[in-house]
């Protein structure tokens, strides 16, 4: 039975750190993105791009990549290695994401995720996000198989509440 880890580290990522980030994403998801994708991404304005640690001294186990425009912001994608899941990284990634995009002035904030995804379900919901829309065979699963997606509104505080 894994334990929560008892001090996440949440640290902005830079674009030395991509080879980092593609590696991370590779162990997270079946279809990662390569190095040109992360960079690419990273270089969009209003890009933010974060790293989890179990602690001070540990290893990269988790990443988030978002984006804000305007006055909303989207996950592009946030993951965590297998044996680090359920220990409170995820979570400690989208809280400081949440609290970062709402400083550059975003008031929601946007996520895609696959209907089957339980787990990531429970911590979005956990979190306040609520369902507010679907698309329909968003996800290729390889062999002809798709998948739908739910996306995800968080309102994040505004300028008052954050005073």
């Amino acid at each position: 039975m894994s334990r929560p880890m008892a001090s996440v580290v949440v640290e902005r990522a830079t674009p030395g750190q991509i080879t980092l980030l593609t590696a991370l994403h590779r162990h997270c998801f079946q279809k990662s993105w390569s190095a040109a994708e992360f960079a690419r991404l990273m270089a969009m304005p209003g890009a933010l791009a974060l790293l989890a640690r179990a602690g001070p001294d540990a290893p990269a186990a988790g990443l988030l990549l978002a984006r804000v425009a305007g006055d909303e912001a989207e996950i592009l994608t946030v993951g965590v290695m297998p044996a680090a899941r359920r220990r409170g990284l995820g979570r400690a990634l989208l809280e400081a994401a949440a609290d970062r995009l709402a400083g550059e002035g975003a008031g929601a904030l946007f996520i895609e995720v696959a209907v089957t995804n339980d787990g990531a379900l429970g911590l979005y919901r956990g979190l306040g996000f609520e369902e507010v829309g679907r698309r329909a065979d968003y996800y290729d699963l390889g062999g002809g198989r798709r998948e739908d997606a739910l996306v995800m509104r968080l309102a994040l505080p505004g300028p008052a509440m954050r005073a």
